[in-house]
């Protein structure tokens, strides 16, 4: 399974983007909870978001919740992350990432996910 991250880029507090996350491989997409993660220097990575895959529950940390809004297009085998209102503290290199089991549906640890994108920079300015 590849995972290939995009969409990250320079901007202002307030402002939006929108990361994209395209999956290949010989894996059935629809069926795995998917997620996004973010380290910012010196830090953890740190959950954000996750969907599970054939009925999309959705489940977001606390710092994000209200601001992001995570989806996925099963059919496309692309994950999304729609980041609105955005805060300096959001700078960060944020990863897709897909679990190892698909049992696993709040899937909220790094452990659980087992094939990760390269990553894509995010960063807000004040």
């Amino acid at each position: 399974v590849q995972l290939q991250a995009s969409g990250g880029g320079l901007v202002q507090a307030g402002g939006s983007l929108r990361l994209s996350c395209k999956a290949s491989g010989p894996r059935i997409f629809s069926a795995y909870t998917m997620g996004w993660f973010r380290q910012a220097p010196g830090k953890e990575r740190e959950f954000v978001a996750c969907i599970s895959g054939n009925y999309p529950n959705t489940f977001y940390a606390e710092s994000v919740l209200g601001r992001f809004t995570i989806s996925r297009d099963n059919a496309e085998t692309t994950l999304y992350l729609q980041m609105d209102t955005l805060k300096p503290e959001d700078t960060a290199v944020y990863y897709c990432a897909t679990v190892e089991d698909a049992s696993y549906t709040d899937a909220i640890s790094v452990v659980q996910y087992k094939y990760w994108g390269q990553g894509t920079q995010v960063t807000v300015s004040s």
